[in-house]
């Protein structure tokens, strides 16, 4: 068990896949209770693979795992992302849970990600996108932009690198936006990137 003020490292190494054109970063994975399956987003309430699934099938059901059960198909999700060369990470590498809880507004970022190393290893992305506002405060803190509106991006240089950053809303259902509108804003930014 997991105790408050104690730094914890991130559980999962960051997924490139080859030839990654987009990196989504979110803030830090929840506790490991809340997981459905060992790969990022993976609490069972945390709606990102529904908004995928009604951005690219049509079905915010798409990517559970087909026996009914509450939880998400990791294999279907990573072989998807391979497809559409989609990478994904989190900004924080070691935090503190101010309130031993997964919201963002009690992650205390000890370290955050190493963006020039991860960078590196993905030299064709062309965007990232933050899905939250603790990854977006975190990931400008590394870069020179401007922050985005949300659903929106602006437009930044890494190490001569031109690239976008997008500001997505939240996937936490905390975050007060009906699916179908978030949904909307992703499908926005992934039309923008010639992704869909």
């Amino acid at each position: 068990m997991e105790e408050k003020g104690l730094v914890e490292q991130h559980p999962l190494g960051f997924f490139l896949p080859e030839g990654v054109r987009l990196l989504m970063l979110g803030s830090f994975p929840p506790k490991r209770e809340r997981w459905s399956m060992e790969f990022y987003y993976p609490n069972f309430a945390n709606d990102m693979w529904r908004i995928f699934g009604l951005v690219f099938f049509g079905d915010k059901d798409h990517f559970l795992v087909s026996s009914g059960a509450k939880a998400f198909d990791r294999d279907r999700i990573a072989s998807f992302l391979r497809e559409k060369q989609i990478g994904l990470g989190d900004t924080a590498q070691e935090v503190i849970r101010l309130k031993g809880n997964a919201s963002d507004a009690f992650l205390q970022v000890v370290t955050p990600m190493d963006l020039p190393g991860v960078l590196a290893q993905i030299p064709r992305c062309e965007a990232l996108v933050t899905t939250g506002q603790k990854a977006t405060d975190t990931l400008l803190s590394l870069i020179e932009a401007e922050e985005p509106n949300i659903g929106g991006h602006a437009e930044f240089r890494f190490a001569d690198r031109p690239m976008r950053f997008y500001r997505m809303p939240s996937s936490s259902r905390a975050y007060p936006k009906p699916l179908a509108e978030k949904a909307a804003d992703y499908r926005r930014m992934f039309e923008e990137l010639g992704m869909l």
